[in-house]
């Protein structure tokens, strides 16, 4: 599995030893990362892939990526999938950024990315949420072209759906950008 790459943005999934390091705290050798990350939500969102590969294997492409600027190679946040699509064709997903980076457009770009990939690999439906008052959350998914769907007495609940499954295959590395790949870049 290939990085996925935006305008701005290198989304890399995360290995089981990347996943570890994340829990733990301690960069990989050479790993750049941003002051803040990884956050407590990066945290819980390895422990969850680490315990989904000791339990069911590696959810991979629906993991956990890690969200790189692709400008300094700096780790800036998490998103990802909470694990392979269900029966239905459905993913549940989410994202994160440190606060240095927010309000930059970047969790929208590594959003509408994860929605794409996950379109081009047959999924139907990718759900989120956001708690009440992460009005910041809500709009990126409303930006991405989620809807609300419901709510309950601590989260909003967002998806978007597709008819009918779509599956293309392409390189290790895709590029989400609409420019051309970069060869030696971040």
């Amino acid at each position: 599995m290939g990085d996925l790459v935006t305008a701005r943005l290198v989304l890399h999934p995360i290995s089981g030893g990347e996943a570890e390091r994340l829990a733990a705290g301690e960069p990989p050798r050479g790993a750049r990362w941003a002051p803040g990350y990884p956050t407590p939500g990066d945290v819980a969102a390895a422990e969850r892939f680490l315990r989904t590969l000791a339990d069911t294997g590696d959810p991979h492409p629906f993991g956990n990526y890690e969200i790189r600027r692709r400008e300094d190679g700096l780790a800036i946040g998490g998103a990802g999938y909470h694990g392979p699509a269900d029966e239905n064709g459905r993913v549940t997903i989410g994202y994160g950024l440190v606060p240095s980076a927010r309000g930059r457009g970047y969790a929208s770009e590594a959003l509408r990315a994860l929605l794409l990939f996950a379109r081009a690999h047959g999924v139907t439906c990718v759900r989120g949420d956001a708690d009440h008052d992460n009005t910041a959350s809500q709009h990126v998914m409303t930006a991405a072209g989620m809807r609300p769907v419901g709510e309950d007495e601590r989260v909003k609940y967002f998806e978007i759906a597709w008819t009918g499954p779509t599956t293309i295959t392409g390189p290790r590395s895709q590029d989400l950008s609409g420019r051309s790949p970069v060869e030696d870049g971040p």
